[in-house]
């Protein structure tokens, strides 16, 4: 998911920022894009397009022991949030989703593996507390979630930063120099220090 994110992003570079979780991911243009004149159902059509033939072009790449046995399809749709504290929001909503989500499976499947059958695991999970989960996943089966790989608590977030690259000379010796690269980030995006890290993503 996430290299096809990144195929996204090195395909139209006015997207700023994306985000995923699961088989979900948001891409985001800032006010000022003029892609495709601004036409919703162009850049979705392509977005998507790009995003679904890179997940079936690097399948095997990622998973060369698991064939790929039906059409993977994506669909996806355009909203125009009215400023940046609404877009946060939503950003906030969709990780906050993603700690939801993940913890619940952690549950789920320790559940599972310590023998509980679904349909019970499910139903011992119904209507608990994130408080619990956590209790459950530590006391019986000796799991910290803080300790879970953040890219499943906190989703990714690709954006494109400044780094130090090396780079061949005309003369054929090497150099450095700056430029921007993508990067895939497992990181807090609700508070306000990432924002304040990254400014360029903010900019009109």
């Amino acid at each position: 998911m996430d290299a096809s994110a990144e195929a996204v992003m090195l395909a139209f570079p006015d997207v700023r920022l994306a985000f995923g979780e699961s088989d979900e991911y948001s891409f985001v243009l800032p006010p000022s894009t003029k892609l495709y004149g601004r036409r919703a159902s162009k850049l979705v059509s392509l977005v998507v397009s790009c995003f679904t033939a890179t997940y079936v072009r690097r399948w095997a790449e990622f998973l060369p022991e698991t064939p790929l046995l039906s059409t993977p399809m994506f669909d996806g749709r355009a909203v125009c949030y009215p400023n940046l504290a609404v877009l946060r929001d939503y950003l906030s909503w969709r990780q906050v989703d993603t700690h939801i989500n993940n913890l619940y499976n952690a549950c789920f499947w320790a559940l599972v593996k310590g023998g509980m059958d679904q349909a019970a695991a499910h139903e011992r999970l119904k209507g608990t507390l994130s408080s619990h989960k956590n209790e459950l996943l530590f006391s019986e089966y000796g799991i910290n979630y803080n300790e879970i790989p953040a890219r499943f608590r906190k989703g990714s977030t690709l954006i494109r930063q400044r780094a130090e690259v090396r780079v061949k000379k005309p003369d054929g010796s090497w150099g450095v120099r700056e430029k921007w690269v993508l990067q895939v980030l497992h990181v807090d995006i609700i508070g306000n220090q990432f924002w304040e890290e990254h400014p360029h993503l903010v900019e009109p």
